[in-house]
């Protein structure tokens, strides 16, 4: 007999989705990883007017995952370590609305967890800034170019390139070192 599988949906945006997709997409128990956009207002925006910072939106991964296998709670400890989240104006050198962080529930439960989340980093982090990441209701989720999708894979090179001089890749190693050993 086989088993039903319940898949759910986890929307997180954590500054350029380019470097989003790769921590999850290694992940068991993640059917899908997709770049796009959420939390505006047009609709099928495109990465021009995203960038432009008239649309609302922000770049975000969505990731369907199966909670047996990777439950939520992981996905958060995961999440919040490619991120810096007390940065408020985006996330490193990327600057604007459209980059700042962000969890997008899709269910109270999910939210709940993101809440707990959130305030167990604020008080046992390695942050003395407040944690500025948004808990905010996931909305329509409009999938990003194809030329974003899977950007790690598609372009090594400049992938790993824009992770470093970003100061992504640092930032991760100074405060997360010994949790991404």
């Amino acid at each position: 007999m086989l088993e039903e599988i319940n898949f759910e949906f986890a929307t997180f945006a954590g500054g350029c989705f380019w470097c989003m997709v790769k921590p999850f997409d290694e992940q068991p128990g993640i059917l899908e990883v997709i770049s796009g956009y959420t939390g505006g207002t047009k609709e099928n925006p495109t990465y021009e007017e995203v960038c432009s910072e008239t649309t609302g939106h922000y770049e975000a991964v969505q990731i369907t995952f199966d909670p047996q296998v990777f439950p939520y709670e992981k996905l958060l400890e995961l999440y919040w370590r490619q991120i810096d989240p007390t940065d408020e104006g985006g996330q490193f050198y990327d600057r604007g609305q459209s980059y700042q962080t962000a969890i997008f529930y899709h269910n109270d439960n999910q939210k709940q967890l993101a809440e707990r989340s959130k305030q167990k980093l604020q008080e046992n982090g390695p942050f003395q800034k407040p944690i500025a990441t948004k808990i905010l209701p996931a909305s329509t989720f409009y999938a990003a170019e194809d030329y974003h999708q899977h950007y790690y894979k598609k372009n090594p090179a400049r992938y790993g390139a824009y992770r470093k001089g970003s100061g992504r890749e640092a930032f991760i190693k100074t405060h997360w070192s010994e949790k991404n050993d």
